[in-house]
């Protein structure tokens, strides 16, 4: 399901009242590669729901330039949303995701290992109420970038 911003900390609070460990990370997901998919399945192996945030497409062209995102915010979503690991996403429309990390309150948060100790947004909250961040270990060689480069013979 794709959940609106406002109604993530009511679906979130429903899925700890179960007792379910939940999982968030976040990302443009344009192209998705096989680096994405390794990403949200080992993600998903660290909790019971995976909550995935993306850009909108207005902060995709903020953060990556007017020719970004490829496929628009929906797009993007129901096709993250088809892949068997995720549970839920939201769409957010500020450059970082920490709105939407505040509301969702996640147990565990995901972010790439190429982030040091205090880069990554939202750890300081994750690991005031009890949270815990797990930094992925990011494999060489999967980059929508690339992938935009090489279709383009740029790269």
């Amino acid at each position: 399901m794709v959940i609106p911003a406002e109604r993530l900390r009511a679906v979130a609070d429903g899925w700890r009242d179960l007792g379910r460990t939940i999982v968030f990370t976040n990302g443009v997901f344009d192209l998705l590669h096989t680096g994405h998919l390794q990403l949200l399945e080992d993600s998903a192996a660290q909790g019971d729901v995976l909550v995935v945030a993306i850009n909108s497409d207005a902060s995709v062209k903020r953060l990556k330039g007017p020719e970004r995102p490829i496929y628009p915010e929906h797009e993007r979503a129901e096709i993250l949303l088809a892949l068997k690991w995720v549970d839920a996403v939201t769409i957010f429309d500020d450059d970082t995701p920490l709105e939407s990390i505040r509301r969702v309150r996640p147990d565990v948060l995901v972010k790439g290992a190429e982030y040091g100790t205090g880069a990554i947004v939202g750890e300081d909250d994750v690991l005031s109420w009890g949270g815990r961040v797990w930094r992925y270990p990011m494999r060489e060689g999967y980059s929508t970038t690339r992938i935009v480069e090489r279709i383009r013979g740029t790269s």
